[in-house]
């Protein structure tokens, strides 16, 4: 007979324990962020091509943690929505990303929302305690 093995100790999985964290921080931004249309990772996306200029997608998915795929389909939405735009370059692997007009409309109208749930982040379960304040304002 085989013995039993003690899974107990995968109970408090510090793997597990970050994941579920990070939905839980993923619907709290995404709960803000729905009124614009927005989802939290189509929301990063629109602000580092607003910090970054035109940006090749392996880049800006590497520079935003995402994997290449997650970033594809929000590109993809986003460029439906006319928020931004893939350039056309003689090097086809090379065709970077870049924020339209309308696109920054979108992000400067979504920020204060954004900016209410980084304030409200210190109210939610289970939501990192780092003691530091998040308010943005001056």
């Amino acid at each position: 007979m085989s013995e039993t093995v003690d899974l107990s100790a995968t109970r408090s999985c510090p793997c597990l324990a970050a994941r579920r964290q990070a939905r839980a921080l993923t619907r709290h931004f995404d709960a803000y962020l729905r009124p614009h249309g927005l989802r939290s990772t189509q929301f990063s996306v629109l602000a580092a091509l607003a910090q970054l200029g035109p940006t090749v997608r392996s880049r800006l998915a590497d520079g935003l943690g995402l994997e290449r795929t997650t970033l594809t389909r929000s590109a993809l939405t986003l460029e439906r929505n006319g928020w931004i735009e893939t350039l056309q370059t003689d090097d086809a692997r090379e065709r970077p990303l870049v924020l339209t007009t309308a696109g920054r409309r979108a992000l400067d109208a979504a920020l204060p929302a954004w900016k209410t749930a980084l304030d409200r982040l210190e109210h939610m379960d289970g939501a990192p305690r780092t003691g530091a304040t998040h308010s943005t304002r001056g």
